[in-house]
């Protein structure tokens, strides 16, 4: 897949997530919106994060995670289970984190209000996000 914004674009999202395979894949980048698409192995987590500027929708397709946000890290005034079919709402400025505590894969499509990642940002792996210099929010 590759990153179709700003152009309009349509997409069966529960047909483009459960199909990826990557950690990370942006899917379209506008002005004001991102969507991106992920996988996350059994035990491993999208990586404890805040973003400052902008709120985060995550809808789980797939899989089983724990859900765990606060004003800082290891400060949770949230820790629940969802698992597919859960919507998670991401507050600017709330430290969070989603791990897969399932036995496959996590797969899940977020929607980040202004965009967080570079238009067309790929991350095979989650090592791959974390060596990127461009990915600032992360606090693990």
């Amino acid at each position: 897949m590759t990153d179709s914004g700003p152009a309009p674009y349509v997409v069966d999202i529960e047909a483009a997530t459960l199909a990826n395979t990557y950690f990370r894949d942006t899917l379209w980048t506008g002005t004001f919106l991102q969507m991106t698409v992920m996988a996350i192995e059994p035990g491993g987590e999208v990586g404890g994060e805040i973003h400052d500027d902008h709120d985060q929708f995550i809808r789980i397709e797939e899989g089983r995670a724990r859900v765990v946000m606060g004003p800082a890290k290891d400060v949770f005034t949230l820790d629940q289970e969802v698992e597919e079919d859960w919507v998670i709402l991401i507050p600017a400025g709330s430290y969070h984190n989603v791990i897969n505590v399932g036995d496959g894969p996590l797969k899940l499509y977020s929607l980040y209000a202004p965009p967080e990642h570079r238009p067309g940002t790929r991350h095979e792996t989650a090592e791959d996000a974390r060596e990127d210099p461009q990915e600032t929010d992360l606090v693990d």
